[in-house]
């Protein structure tokens, strides 16, 4: 029995220890308050004191090739004005070195090109009904599809062809110069969620979803495709696209409103339907169909209108004390710049308040930025951008807490939801707040001794799409790219800045933290 008591000695003094060191580790850490502005609000003492610097800058050209989609028409938003977007595209063969069969006898019938709108299908008893995604604007358009001379480079010879070729928003006068033959046209187009069905009741019937959908010449398809069968021309697409260098897609509006939509280049094509002499059948005809396919390059250009009123403001900004008024605009549009924690003037290389804050080793609970709508100069609604994106300037690249998100795996709606909070809107539909969640970014600012980078604040049509585009022209501070997803969204939207008058709504930073002892 003794025996047994001193063997128990031992294990009873370590449990006796853990328990010391567990008590006095909840001990060395104190959570002296909170401040609670919502049930999700995170334990932890609130500081919103650091100092933040907000402003815009106009962006110039933006490299509009290598998009993950591409736009076409015409759009006018309510705050900044009237966009019109033309589009270049590059033909590829859907196969090298076609053959047509016969082609003394062949006949082309029709040639339609079609460029599809981002849609959902839905079928119910065989009847499909299509519900459309980034289409802007109702009103109608006006659309000329013409041949383009301009040879379109894969490579860059100032690079000695090593580096891809990059084109801007700013081509569009380039391209116009070098146009050939109008090739199909339509008016007062305006898109439809009605789909189109190709030799209906037949084996091989057709469905394509909603589309611009433009009949084109078929004298000039017969002569520059069929007539070429066998020819160096069709041989390969390096050959085709020098000989049928592209498209150009001419847009206008005989208003100032129009409609602009967002199309899946991978999905488009030029539609050459032809009959020739059945061989197997002597006396008949078959019918055949050959596909040119939107597989090279694609550019989007760009024609902006801004008020004079938004023009003065992106000026001169005032990059020491920050704005009022943030802006916000797709395409090549407009960029906000945020620099946190406010100068160096001791000038070891960190800012003053943030050394101050790494000296105090603060464990970061939760960081946020909240950007308030300015309701008085939004028009608000629908014409709202439902999401934008912060990410590093310096690198280019998105924050830790993009990687860290547990919703990055949902559907592009509703993606990023953490990090990138979706448009907050009131009970009238009008935008009141966007909430940037970047807590791991501020945790490793003060505790992993990270770069204190400035921040870009963008808008975005598909926060998922993590590819950039070049500026033509970089510009301080470090902006030398944007996020793909910015070139392709139309809207924009104006946010409180850090200067703003109104003291609630305000650009602050947002840092709920414990304090060790």
């Amino acid at each position: 029995m003794q025996m047994k008591i001193k063997n128990l000695l031992p294990i009873a003094g370590t449990i006796l220890f853990l328990i010391i060191a567990l008590s006095s580790c909840q001990e060395d850490i104190s959570t002296i308050g909170s401040e609670i502005l919502g049930d999700e609000t995170p334990n932890g003492i609130l500081d919103d004191s650091q100092t933040i610097v907000s402003y815009s800058r106009k962006l110039g050209p933006v490299q509009s090739n290598r998009l993950p989609g591409y736009q076409l028409g015409v759009y006018n938003d309510p705050v900044y004005g009237k966009s019109t977007i033309n589009l270049l595209s590059q033909l590829t063969l859907e196969q090298s070195n076609p053959t047509f069969g016969d082609t003394a006898t062949a006949k082309v019938d029709s040639v339609f090109v079609y460029l599809p709108f981002f849609s959902t299908a839905t079928t119910v008893d065989s009847i499909t009904t299509y519900e459309l995604d980034s289409i802007y604007g109702s009103s109608p358009i006006n659309v000329n599809i013409i041949k383009s001379n301009y040879f379109l480079r894969e490579y860059d010879p100032n690079s000695g062809f090593q580096e891809l070729q990059n084109y801007y928003t700013d081509q569009g006068s380039t391209f116009e110069q070098n146009l050939d033959i109008q090739l199909g046209a339509v008016e007062n187009f305006i898109p439809s969620n009605r789909g189109f069905i190709l030799r209906k009741g037949e084996d091989d019937e057709e469905k394509l979803g909603p589309g611009l959908r433009v009949r084109l010449d078929t004298a000039f398809f017969k002569k520059n495709i069929i007539k070429m069968q066998g020819t160096e021309e069709l041989r390969n697409n390096n050959n085709f696209k020098n000989y049928l260098r592209g498209l150009y897609f001419e847009v206008n509006s005989s208003t100032d409103n129009g409609s602009l939509f967002i199309f899946d280049n991978t999905k488009a094509h030029v539609s050459i339907f032809y009959t020739v002499d059945d061989e197997d059948n002597p006396g008949e005809r078959k019918s055949k169909v050959f596909k040119l396919n939107f597989g090279g390059i694609n550019v989007n250009t760009f024609q902006n209108e801004l008020s004079p009123e938004i023009q003065t403001a992106l000026e001169n900004p005032n990059i020491e004390t920050g704005e009022e008024n943030l802006y916000l605009r797709g395409g090549d549009g407009i960029i906000s710049v945020v620099e946190l924690f406010g100068k160096d003037n001791d000038n070891n290389g960190v800012a003053d308040e943030l050394q101050v804050l790494r000296d105090k080793k603060w464990i970061i609970n939760e960081a946020n930025l909240f950007f308030y709508v300015n309701q008085d100069l939004m028009v608000g609604g629908a014409t709202e951008p439902e999401r934008i994106m912060i990410y590093d300037l310096k690198n280019s690249n998105v924050l830790v807490d993009y990687l860290l998100d547990p919703t990055n795996g949902s559907d592009p709606v509703n993606a990023f939801t953490n990090h990138f909070g979706k448009l907050e809107r009131g009970s009238d539909g009008n935008g009141k707040y966007y909430k940037l969640k970047i807590t791991s970014h501020i945790s490793n600012l003060i505790n992993k001794d990270s770069t204190n980078v400035p921040l870009g604040i963008v808008v975005s049509q598909n926060v998922a799409i993590r590819t950039t585009q070049k500026l033509q022209n970089p510009m301080e501070p470090q902006i030398e790219q944007i996020p793909s997803s910015t070139v392709v969204s139309p809207e924009g939207t104006i946010l409180y800045g850090n200067a703003a008058q109104n003291q609630e709504k305000r650009l602050k930073l947002q840092i709920y933290y414990t304090e060790p002892k």
